[in-house]
C-alpha cells in the first residue's frame, strides 16, 4: 500500500514538474476569418456564453475600428479567487479581442495560464485544475470559427510557470505585488459605492468597460477604458507594434480590495503584457505609467 502511495506521489511530482517546465505566451489566436467584427461579434459573445461564460463589456480599445475587446468571467475563475482571495481579484476577468489586420479577422484571448501564473504565484498550484478547465472552454468556444489556430503569441520564447511566479521585465522594475495605492474608503462599501457612482455619472477620459464583484470577499474589479491625450491611442501605436496585435492587452484595471483601491503597476502590468519589448520602446512611454495612475484616480473623487 506504502510503495503504491509512493509510486503516486512520484507520477504527481513528475507531471507537475513538466507542467511547470511548459511554456506559455501572454495571448492565444483562437481562429482567423474573413468575417468582419460586426458579423463575428454577436456570435462569439453567444459561443462564449454556451461554454460557461460570463459577458462582462465590450469596448473598443483607443476607438480603432479594426478593434473590439470583449471582457469575460466565469464561475471557475471566480471560485479560484474564493479559494487564495487578496491581490488575485486582479485576475477577475479575461480579455478576448477581435481585430481586423491583413485582410482577416484575428480571435484571441488572454492565455489563462500565463495571466493566473503571474497573478496567483506561488499559489497557482492551487488553482491550477481550474485554469485547465478554463483554458479547455476558452478553446472550445472559438473553436468553431473559421480556421482554428490555438497558437500562442506575443512572446517568442514563452514563460514558464515558475519564471511568470516571479515576473519583472528586468532589475530594479516593479513585481506583481509592487502595485499603486489609488486610495483608500473608510469601508469597501463606500469603496464601491463612490466609484460605482463617479463612472455612473460620466467622468472625462474614462469608459466603464466592465465590473465584476465578488461582494463576500470584499473584492471588486474594474476595466476601464482610457481615453484622452494621455488615454489609449497615445500609448497603444508606440507598444502594439508586431502582428497578430495585442487587443486583449486593454483594458487597464483597478481593484478595490476591502477599504483600498489599487491598479497594477504600469512598468509591470504593461511589461507583461508586451515582454519582448526593447528598453528603448518603453521609453517611449516612460510617462504613461504615471498618466494611468491620474486618469484612474479621477474615479475615486468624493
Amino acid at each position: 500500500m506504502m510503495k503504491k502511495i509512493r509510486l503516486s506521489f512520484t507520477l504527481f511530482l513528475f507531471i507537475l514538474g513538466i507542467s511547470y517546465a511548459q511554456t506559455y505566451q501572454p495571448y492565444t489566436i483562437g481562429a482567423e476569418t474573413d468575417e468582419s467584427i460586426s458579423e463575428l461579434s454577436a456570435k462569439v459573445k453567444t459561443k462564449l456564453q454556451e461554454n460557461g461564460f460570463e459577458i462582462l463589456g465590450e469596448y473598443k480599445p483607443a476607438n480603432d475600428p479594426n478593434r473590439l475587446l470583449i471582457a469575460i468571467s466565469s464561475s471557475q475563475l471566480k471560485h479560484a479567487i474564493g479559494q487564495v482571495g487578496g491581490l488575485t481579484g486582479f485576475a477577475a476577468a479575461l480579455r478576448v479581442g477581435i481585430t481586423r489586420e491583413g485582410g482577416k479577422t484575428i480571435i484571441s484571448y488572454t492565455t489563462p495560464e500565463y495571466w493566473g501564473s503571474a497573478y496567483f504565484q506561488k499559489s497557482y498550484i492551487k488553482v491550477q485544475s481550474n485554469y485547465r478547465g478554463i483554458s479547455s472552454k476558452l478553446s472550445a468556444a472559438l473553436a468553431s470559427f473559421g480556421t482554428t489556430e490555438q497558437k500562442g503569441f506575443g512572446s517568442k520564447k514563452g514563460m514558464s510557470i515558475s519564471k511568470l511566479q516571479s515576473f519583472h521585465y528586468m532589475i530594479g522594475m516593479p513585481y506583481f505585488t509592487d502595485n499603486i495605492e489609488l486610495g483608500e474608503f473608510t469601508s469597501y462599501q463606500q469603496a464601491v459605492s463612490t466609484i460605482d457612482a463617479n463612472l455612473s455619472k460620466g467622468i472625462k477620459n474614462l469608459k466603464k468597460v466592465y465590473a465584476v464583484s465578488l461582494a463576500e470577499h470584499k473584492i471588486k474589479l474594474y476595466g476601464i477604458g482610457l481615453s484622452g491625450e494621455k488615454g489609449e491611442s497615445s500609448f497603444l501605436p508606440t507598444i502594439d507594434i508586431s502582428s497578430p496585435k495585442h487587443t486583449a492587452f486593454l483594458p487597464y484595471e483597478m481593484l478595490v480590495l476591502d477599504k483600498k483601491v489599487f491598479m497594477l503597476h504600469g512598468r509591470f502590468r504593461i511589461a507583461l503584457s508586451f515582454p519582448d519589448l526593447s528598453m528603448g520602446t518603453f521609453m517611449k512611454i516612460v510617462s504613461t505609467p504615471g498618466d494611468i495612475k491620474d486618469l484612474l484616480k479621477t474615479a475615486l473623487e468624493q
